[in-house]
C-alpha cells in the first residue's frame, strides 16, 4: 500500500541490504529503468515470492495514466505481464486543462494489494476512461497478481447519489458527476473495505468532494459520504497520499470547500459540510463521521485557497506524556506552513476563537506541504515546498519545535514525501525524490539529515532518470529503491 502501512509512516524496517556504509555513489546507483506507456503518478507496489507459471518472483507493479498495469520481476527487470484497463472502444481520458495531470488521466491513485483475495492475490485499482461518445467512466478493478486477469466479477462502474443541496445536487439529491472527478488519494483497504476519496481536476468546477466505500470481496459499493453535502468542493486529494487508519477508524484531510460554522449540540456542522477539515470516520462498510478538527479560521483559509488537505495524514505510535498518560496522536499539515497534532480520541472540532488540539507548530516549516510526513525512531520527517527536509523528534508526546537536523537540499515544488529504510532501529536512511527538469533521488542519514549519503546526480548521467514527476514517493524493498517517473520507474540498488 502507499507509504507501506495503514499509519502511513513510510517505514520499511526489514531492509538488510542497504546501509549507511554502502549507500554512496561508488557502491549504489541506478540499476535499470522499467519502461511504461504513460506517467507513473501512483507509487509502485511490491510483492515477494509470488508464483507465476512455474517460477517464483519478487514482483513490482507499475500503474500509468495511460491506464496500463505492468508486472515486472523486481530482481531482473523482466516484464512478466501488462494489461490495459480501458474498456472496449475506450481510451484514457484527455487532459481537462489541469496542469497537475497532463496530457491524459487514467490510473492516478496508488492501488492497494490484498494477497488473500482470489487464487494469487488481488491488486485493486481505479481507472478513468472516455468512451467513443465522450462519456467519462470510473471503474474499480480487482486484478489477479499473477496473471493480470479481472477478478471478483469486476470491474464495477462507480456511481453515487446522496441527499443534499450541494454543488452536484438537483431536487435534493447529489449525483456524482464522473467527468468532474479524479481519485487522487491512494486507495485504503481496512477490514475488507476499500475506501477511496475524490477530488476535481485542479479543484475546479461545480463539484463536491466524495468519499466512497466498496467491498473488497464483491466490488459492490457499501457506503457513500460527500464531505460537503449542502455546499461545494471539499477535495480529498492529499497530494496522492492514502487515508490513514488504526484499524477502527479512518483519518483523512480534505482541502478547501464549504465548512458549516453553525454547529449542532454535539459540535458538528448542522448542515454536514466539513470542507478543509481533518476528519475521523468509522472503519465500517458504511462509514460515518465520528470526530473532526477544523481550524478556527477555516472559512478564511478555504476562501484563500489555503488548503489544509494539500498534505496527507499520518498516525503516530502510542506516545506517553511526561505525566504518564498514553496519547493516540495524528499529524497533518497543509498550505499554511503549520503542523497540526491532534488527539485521535478528542480531535478538537471547531471553535472560532481557538484551535483546541494537542499541539500546533508555527514557524517550523518554511513552505507549505504538498505530501506526507514519515516516521522513524520517534522522529517525524517533513519535506515542505522550497524547504529543507526536516527531522522533528517526539518527546513526551510533543513534537520538537526546532528541527534536530535538516537536509542541505531545499526541495522545489511540491516538496518531498520521504520514505524510510532501516533494519529494525539501525541503518535508518531517509529517501526523498526531488522534482524538476532533472529529477533526483536523495538519501540521508536518518539520525542526521545534514549528512547526505547519495543523490542520483552525483555520478553524472549514470544514475539520472529524466524529468521529475509530482507527488512521487520512493518505495524501498529487498535492497532496491523504486522511483516513479514520467515514462516508467527508475530502479536503484547496490552496483555489481
Amino acid at each position: 500500500m502507499h507509504h507501506n502501512d495503514l499509519a502511513r509512516t513510510g517505514q520499511m524496517l526489514a531492509e538488510t541490504a542497504l546501509t549507511l556504509a554502502n549507500v554512496n555513489s561508488a557502491r549504489f546507483g541506478k540499476l535499470r529503468f522499467l519502461p511504461a506507456d504513460g506517467k507513473v503518478d501512483g507509487q509502485p507496489l511490491f510483492v515477494t515470492n509470488l508464483t507465476i507459471g512455474a517460477a517464483t518472483h519478487n514482483v513490482v507493479y507499475v500503474v500509468t495514466e495511460h491506464n496500463s498495469i505492468y508486472a515486472y520481476d523486481a530482481d531482473s527487470g523482466a516484464a512478466l505481464w501488462q494489461i490495459s484497463l480501458n474498456g472496449t472502444g475506450e481510451t484514457s481520458s484527455a487532459d481537462v486543462g489541469c496542469q497537475d495531470l497532463t496530457p491524459e488521466i487514467g490510473i492516478t491513485s496508488t492501488p492497494v494489494i490484498d494477497r488473500s483475495r482470489g487464487p494469487h492475490g488481488a491488486l485493486y485499482a481505479v481507472a478513468m476512461t472516455t468512451d467513443a461518445g465522450g462519456n467519462v467512466h470510473h471503474r474499480l478493478h480487482a486484478i489477479d497478481l499473477a496473471t493480470g486477469a479481472e477478478l471478483l466479477g469486476g470491474p464495477t462502474e462507480i456511481t453515487a447519489t446522496y441527499p443534499g443541496s450541494g454543488a452536484e445536487g438537483s431536487n435534493g439529491i447529489l449525483t456524482f458527476t464522473p467527468a468532474l472527478h479524479t481519485v487522487r488519494a491512494a486507495l485504503t483497504l481496512v477490514n475488507g473495505t476499500i475506501y477511496m476519496g475524490w477530488t476535481a481536476h485542479c479543484m475546479s468546477g461545480n463539484y463536491n468532494g466524495w468519499l466512497m466505500a466498496y467491498s473488497a470481496a464483491t466490488l459492490k459499493q457499501t457506503g457513500v459520504l460527500p464531505v460537503t453535502p449542502n455546499g461545494s468542493q471539499g477535495s480529498i486529494w492529499m497530494a496522492g497520499s492514502g487515508m490513514a487508519s488504526d484499524g477502527t477508524s479512518i483519518y483523512f484531510i480534505d482541502g478547501n470547500g464549504t465548512f458549516g460554522t453553525n454547529l449542532n449540540p454535539q459540535g458538528f456542522p448542522a448542515d454536514g459540510d466539513l470542507g478543509d477539515s481533518f476528519i475521523k470516520l468509522s472503519a465500517t462498510p458504511a462509514p460515518v463521521v465520528t470526530d473532526y478538527f477544523a481550524m478556527s479560521d477555516v472559512v478564511a483559509q478555504a476562501a484563500a485557497d489555503n488548503d489544509f488537505g494539500s498534505g496527507g495524514a499520518m498516525l503516530l505510535p502510542d506516545q506517553t506524556t511526561s505525566a504518564g498518560t498514553v496519547k493516540h496522536l495524528a499529524v497533518g499539515a497543509g498550505k499554511d506552513n503549520k503542523i497540526y497534532v491532534v488527539d485521535r480520541d478528542n480531535m478538537g472540532k471547531f471553535n472560532p476563537s481557538a484551535n483546541n488540539i494537542w499541539q500546533e507548530l508555527s514557524g517550523v516549516l518554511a513552505g507549505g506541504i504538498w505530501g506526507s510526513p514519515a516516521y522513524f525512531n520517534n522522529v517525524v520527517y517533513y519535506g515542505g515546498q522550497t524547504d529543507a527536509l526536516k527531522a522533528l523528534p517526539v518527546t513526551n508526546a510533543l513534537l520538537a519545535t526546532t528541527p534536530s537536523s535538516q537536509s542541505p537540499t531545499r526541495f522545489p515544488y511540491p516538496g518531498a514525501t520521504p520514505a524510510i529504510s532501516a533494519n529494525g532501529a539501525s541503518n535508518g536512511i531517509v529517501w526523498a525524490a526531488e522534482n524538476g527538469p532533472v529529477a533526483a533521488l536523495h538519501a540521508y542519514d536518518a539520525a542526521n539529515l545534514a549528512r547526505e549519503l547519495y543523490n542520483s546526480n552525483q555520478a553524472g548521467a549514470r544514475d539520472q532518470f529524466g524529468p521529475g514527476n509530482k507527488f512521487i514517493t520512493p518505495m524501498i524493498a529487498n535492497g532496491k529503491v523504486f522511483v516513479g517517473a514520467t515514462n516508467g520507474v527508475a530502479v536503484f540498488g547496490l552496483l555489481n
